[in-house]
């Protein structure tokens, strides 16, 4: 019989359930903004413990496990920063991710991981009837404000799939609009589209201000409420569904996409952003475990394959949908035809 190579170990096992370490070491550095004052040029622990208001035993204590984790390298100086935490973690950084820490270890999130025994058991939440969609959830208005670092490049991406004369006197549908980034970047590309952002009335405060900021104000309107619900208007050009889908079942999302189908013009597009796993469902790692997301997190909801999407688009009426990767992001975009 052939040997295998590699021995059992069981680190695998002992990462996994000590990874809750990791996760309170990063919300730590995040909060002292240790990232910040490392790359400002404090490489020392007495440097690092007066900047950041904290006792050197701590920070020495956190930085050398940061190093271990691979966020900091370390040297006879002292400390420094890889290329990708000066990138994401430095507070200056135009790319900065700290914030995302409000929306990713919140008390809604982690508590759906917290009860996941539970929610395996059921087949969706059980934190409450609908998770993260009951209605109004105070959850989304966390994410509006936190996730704009990594929904930025998506939204940019994503808008650039329009293909349209940039002069275009776009009628566009943003749903569940959130921080308004996806429809945002639509309307900064083409400057003669006007923009609606559908979603909740305390989170589309967050959409309205962010569209303010890009100069877009007098060419962003809003629809308060329930996307299954409220009418979405028609005659539009384009429809974005960033970040939606996944939160419902299959025959829900029919019916959804149904409406948007019925609110385009003809000739108009809807534009999907999703995770999108491989058919065999463990690949690329990021998507394929976003299914466990919305299993712990939602009633319904779950990571969508593209032949899934397919069909239900063209059962909700789209005749064609085309899959993009939005590189190096880990989301694809669905553009379809109506």
């Amino acid at each position: 019989m052939a040997q295998t190579t590699d021995a059992p170990s069981p680190d695998l096992f002992l990462q996994s359930v000590t990874g809750y370490q990791r996760t309170e070491a990063i919300r730590a550095a995040v909060e002292l903004d240790l990232f910040t004052a490392v790359a400002e040029g404090r490489s020392d622990v007495a440097a690092l413990a007066a900047r950041c208001a904290a006792s050197p035993k701590g920070i020495r204590a956190l930085c050398d496990y940061l190093t271990v984790a691979g966020f900091l390298v370390k040297n006879a100086g002292g400390y420094a920063l890889t290329p990708s935490t000066a990138k994401f973690l430095d507070r200056r950084s135009p790319a900065y991710m700290g914030t995302t820490i409000g929306f990713l270890l919140s008390e809604h999130v982690r508590g759906g991981y917290a009860n996941l025994l539970a929610a395996v058991r059921k087949g969706g939440t059980v934190q409450s009837a609908g998770g993260l969609t009951d209605p109004e959830h105070p959850g989304w208005v966390a994410f509006a404000q936190a996730m704009m670092p990594m929904m930025a490049p998506v939204a940019h991406l994503a808008a650039q799939l329009i293909a349209r004369p940039l002069d275009a006197e776009l009628k566009v549908l943003d749903i569940a609009a959130g921080h308004g980034l996806y429809g945002i970047e639509v309307g900064k590309r083409f400057s003669r589209a006007s923009v609606t952002g559908l979603d909740w009335p305390r989170v589309l405060e967050v959409a309205q201000e962010n569209a303010r900021q890009a100069g877009l104000g007098q060419r962003y309107r809003v629809i308060p409420g329930d996307a299954f619900q409220v009418d979405l208007g028609s005659g539009y050009d384009v429809v974005l569904v960033p970040n939606f889908l996944h939160h419902f079942g299959f025959e829900a999302c029919v019916r959804f996409l149904r409406k948007v189908h019925a609110a385009l013009k003809p000739d108009g597009i809807a534009v999907t952003i999703e995770f999108v796993p491989n058919e065999d469902r463990v690949s690329p790692p990021f998507p394929a475990n976003f299914a466990l997301s919305m299993l712990a997190l939602t009633a319904e909801g779950d990571a969508y394959t593209f032949a899934q999407l397919d069909d239900m688009l063209k059962q909700a009426g789209f005749s064609r949908n085309a899959l993009s990767p939005l590189a190096p992001t880990a989301q694809h975009a669905l553009v379809s035809a109506k």
